[in-house]
């Protein structure tokens, strides 16, 4: 919002929500009926085309929102060298209203407008004269109508908006307020209407200048230089023609200088190109991928998690996971994308965050959570995960966190394997078990005498056993082989308060992966349930007992860059080829439980890496090494790291 918002401001359909789109249906309605009942070739095709050329830029505005993210993960050439937070992806959360305005403007202007019907796919007379009127009467309209909402009176009640965000998305170039992006609309449509009267006009010059204005829009917002220097070596008046990302991305950080639209030559006329355009736009070409302190290794969960990573939606990712109908109809691209990253050979990075002095970085590795129950697949996972590890020793980081990886002990044995293979790594391997266990430990409220163990024995239940016996705190365990393997690796100062009984009284219970309904229910009224897990369980009791989240810290302010919610979700059966299949299908129908932990709310398991990094510490943890928990939980206070219960 503006900072003293003027009048038209708000977006007529605010209210409506996603309910928005139901404004083109009597269009799109007609469209279809035109072309079911007359055929294509009868059909106004300039008509009927208009809805596949609105979700082709959709489609197009999407991919340079992916595109911009995966390049800023890596902090190669970008122009702005800072982070965005959630308050700018609010902001920007609408920037398919723009889409929604245009495809009223062109259905409009198709029924109503002398010469807008039966458009020929293609006229050349057209599109040169659309070229020149862009040049000539946009760019030169544009410039003063930018440098007029410039002036303080329109700028603190319309552009202020837009200039809010100062690092640049791809999206942050439609985001205006409604009065002023209808003067945008009306301005480009000038070239669009003069072919129209004058019978020049075609359907794909149309869509040609159209894409031109979204493509040259988002190139300009991206905040990563892209444009190669030898295309203004091999035509040197192109810097008059066309812009650059580092270009507009001084307009947003000086505010006085480059208001050209997409061609530079008025800010030289005029004399307000900024002085350091040349030097920041070379300085950004020669800006190298960033080496992170910390890697943290993580892994694609369900089908559908694709979408909620952050190159994936902003919105999505940034929102703690509510189940959306409309991504169901997405399951044909879901598929596709599991193919497409299951054939990638190596891991990717998706997030770059910066805290005081340490850099961090979080890579994918290119499988999801059913591929580590695929015994095929174990081989391969380990091959990834191994490359990751020294790729990153080779870049200098300090701290590898195994994060997600360690949900299959037999598959690397809690890192243990990682170590044996390269025992010469300089980077440290944590697992995080130790901040884990304690997150847990800490979250068993004040007073509590006896708390129930029940899932599998993971080596964060184990942990969490032996300190809590330690704190004279009775553990019973409901799974008596569960008890037999746990009790002889106690000590013996603390084992005699490991317990194993069917029934118990117990007001807090301790679960993990593993837990079914049938067990959640011997629990009493009341219970409260804490995972030790990283994926949360499901949860079956809907009376008056809780469940809080898996092992997790409130992050500080001063982690930056932090602008998604971070997901995790049960992992999918994988016993046989037939219950994969089914729990696939389940996925896809985003029946499996997923629990997107709040915003600013990270994982214990990777906030561990954080910590050892920022202490300096120089030990692993990995196989059967848990770090001291005392040590670990005041390291993370120190910190800032605050528990989720505290806030």
């Amino acid at each position: 919002m503006a900072t003293n918002p003027g009048l038209f401001t708000e977006w007529p359909w605010k209210k409506l929500g996603n309910f928005k789109y139901l404004l083109l249906a009597p269009w799109v309605a007609h469209g279809g009926y035109l072309a079911a009942t007359k055929g294509w070739r009868a059909a106004d095709l300039g008509y009927v085309a208009i809805l596949p050329s609105l979700l082709l830029r959709a489609l197009h505005n999407q991919a340079w929102i992916t595109a911009s993210r995966l390049q800023s993960a890596r902090g190669r050439r970008q122009v702005v060298d800072r982070g965005i937070e959630f308050e700018q992806v609010d902001r920007e959360r609408n920037w398919d209203d723009q889409i929604l305005l245009s495809g009223i403007l062109l259905y409009l202007g198709s029924t109503y407008l002398p010469g807008g019907q039966h458009l020929p796919l293609w006229r050349a007379d057209g599109a040169a004269l659309i070229a020149l009127l862009h040049a000539g009467p946009v760019e030169l309209v544009y410039y003063w109508l930018h440098r007029a909402l410039h002036h303080h009176f329109l700028y603190s009640r319309y552009h202020s908006h837009h200039h809010a965000s100062i690092v640049t998305e791809p999206i942050t170039s439609v985001i205006h307020p409604f009065a002023e992006l209808v003067a945008y609309e009306l301005l480009f449509s000038i070239p669009l209407i003069v072919c129209t009267l004058n019978g020049t006009a075609s359907i794909i010059a149309f869509e040609i200048y159209v894409i031109y204005i979204d493509f040259m829009n988002n190139m300009g917002h991206c905040n990563f230089e892209l444009v190669p220097n030898w295309l203004f070596k091999w035509f040197p008046p192109l810097k008059y023609l066309m812009y650059t990302p580092s270009f507009h991305s001084l307009h947003h950080t000086q505010f006085r200088t480059n208001y050209s639209l997409f061609m530079p030559f008025y800010d030289y006329i005029y004399n307000t190109m900024d002085k350091s355009s040349d030097t920041l736009y070379e300085k950004s070409l020669k800006g190298k991928e960033e080496t992170a302190d910390v890697v943290h290794l993580t892994h694609l969960t369900s089908l559908h998690s694709i979408y909620h990573m952050r190159p994936g939606f902003a919105e999505y990712a940034s929102r703690p996971y509510t189940a959306k109908w409309y991504v169901r109809m997405m399951w044909p691209m879901s598929w596709l994308s599991m193919v497409l990253t299951w054939s990638y050979g190596s891991s990717f990075t998706v997030e770059r965050n910066v805290m005081k002095k340490l850099k961090m970085q979080s890579w994918v590795i290119p499988r999801y959570s059913f591929h580590y129950g695929l015994s095929w697949e174990k081989e391969a996972i380990n091959s990834l995960v191994e490359k990751a590890i020294c790729e990153a020793d080779k870049k200098g980081a300090k701290v590898v966190t195994l994060g997600l990886l360690n949900q299959a002990h037999n598959l690397n044995r809690n890192g243990e394997l990682y170590l044996q293979k390269c025992p010469k790594l300089g980077v440290r391997l944590v697992d995080g078990t130790s901040l884990a266990a304690a997150v847990v430990v800490n979250s068993v409220p004040q007073g509590t005498d006896q708390v129930v163990l029940a899932g599998n024995i993971s080596k964060v239940a184990r942990a969490v056993a032996a300190a809590l016996c330690r704190k004279n705190i009775k553990v019973v365990m409901t799974n008596k082989q569960d008890y037999h393997f746990l009790k002889p690796n106690m000590a013996e100062d603390a084992a005699e308060n490991l317990l194993f009984s069917k029934t118990t009284t117990a007001k807090v219970w301790l679960i993990g992966d593993g837990l079914d309904a049938s067990e959640q229910f011997k629990a009493q009224k009341g219970t409260q349930f804490i995972p030790y897990s990283q994926f949360p369980p499901r949860m079956a009791r809907k009376d008056t007992c809780t469940y809080s989240t898996t092992p997790a810290m409130v992050v500080p302010k001063t982690l930056q860059n932090v602008h998604s919610c971070e997901v995790n979700e049960v992992p999918l059966n994988c016993n046989s080829a037939g219950t994969l299949m089914l729990d696939l299908i389940e996925s896809t129908n985003l029946k499996t439980l997923q629990n997107w932990l709040p915003r600013r709310v990270m994982s214990a398991w990777r906030i561990a890496g954080m910590v050892h990094a920022l202490e300096g510490w120089n030990e692993h943890e990995c196989g059967d090494i848990v770090l001291d928990m005392e040590k670990m939980w005041s390291g993370a206070l120190l910190h800032g790291f605050r528990p989720v219960a505290q806030v």
